[in-house]
């Protein structure tokens, strides 16, 4: 593989990245297996893992921390925390209290001293911005961690990040981990230029759109694809009718739609790596078959007109951050003791 440099860490990273979130309870349970998947996209090259400890409420670090003995040094080993990891409501979040007491617990299920990429998975709107950066300045002075990143933090928030950083002379996030696929354009507007402009790399996730871009979801036909029934953007017309487009298209440039999903992802020259997140060997394999895909202008140009730049299709991803205003109608209304007008 062609290695890309995170960002202005100077970290060299393979421009496909190994997502753990499948290896545990929610995806394959069998920790062999999966530790064979991981052990696979090593030798084909593949020196980037992110994981998190919400997935499979720790067993996916744990799975990945004994899959890496004797290998950690090969891995640029990614991590999150923010996400609940219990009923207690401080068991979750970017404040001090919760990072110091999440970051102990993430290094130990993955067996190891050092994070090398330790990401707030969602924005914490109820802490302060410069609390989060101060507590990460910390660990990464302490030497438990790396590089800092923010995953699905809007624009304006990457923006502040990075100016309250330099004025409080703290740590910055150094990467950026977006929703992205040619279903999933909209961080070209904001995100991805934001992210270039201060030197940050970004970690794509979703570039298969949860699977809608793998073909086996199509217009009027029934799939067995085991996340159908758990995300409704799979029955979103707008979306199947863009799926019914890039059939062909693919077809037309000889690519399996994997392949012409993933290299899409990695071609933007704002994405450093796109995540992929295998569940099967088989799955595994069919992507690495597509690492050296690189796709014509043409082929560019007519994605470009199925899906505009700069635009999703269909309705908002229920994994993206969703900010308070947008969750909440009482701020986004205002309130007044006058009686309303009937």
């Amino acid at each position: 593989m062609q290695y890309r440099t995170l960002g202005r860490t100077g970290i060299k990273v393979s421009p496909y990245a190994l997502g753990a979130m499948m290896f545990g309870a929610i995806g394959n349970p069998d920790h062999d297996d999966a530790t064979r998947i991981i052990h696979k996209a090593l030798d084909a090259g593949i020196n980037f893992i992110d994981t998190a400890d919400v997935y499979s409420q720790g067993e996916s670090e744990q799975i990945v921390g004994a899959a890496l003995k004797g290998r950690r040094d090969e891995v640029v080993l990614a991590t999150k925390l923010s996400r609940p990891m219990g009923d207690d409501p401080n068991q979750q979040g970017a404040s001090r209290r919760w990072i110091m007491t999440a970051v102990e617990s993430s290094l130990r299920r993955l067996q190891t001293d050092h994070i090398d990429i330790y990401q707030i998975h969602r924005p914490d709107p109820d802490t302060d911005i410069e609390e989060t950066l101060s507590a990460l300045s910390d660990l990464i002075h302490a030497g438990k961690v790396r590089v800092i990143g923010s995953s699905a933090m809007p624009a304006s928030d990457i923006v502040e990040a990075q100016w309250v950083a330099e004025r409080r002379g703290l740590e910055r996030f150094r990467t950026e981990q977006p929703t992205y696929s040619i279903l999933n354009r909209a961080i070209e507007t904001e995100v991805l230029p934001v992210a270039q402009r201060y030197g940050m790399g970004t970690l794509v996730w979703s570039p298969l759109a949860k699977g809608m871009l793998t073909g086996r979801i199509r217009k009027g036909r029934q799939t067995d694809l085991r996340r159908a029934a758990i995300f409704t953007s799979f029955s979103d017309e707008r979306r199947l009718d863009a799926i019914e487009q890039i059939i062909p298209l693919a077809e037309q440039a000889g690519l399996p739609m994997t392949h012409l999903a993933m290299a899409f992802a990695i071609a933007h020259p704002g994405v450093t790596s796109a995540l992929i997140g295998p569940r099967t060997m088989e799955q595994l394999d069919d992507l690495l078959a597509g690492a050296d895909v690189r796709l014509t202008d043409d082929v560019l140009d007519r994605i470009d007109e199925i899906v505009p730049p700069g635009t999703d299709v269909g309705a908002p991803d229920q994994s993206a951050y969703r900010p308070p205003a947008l969750q909440h109608p009482d701020l986004r209304r205002r309130h007044t003791t006058e009686r309303a007008a009937a």
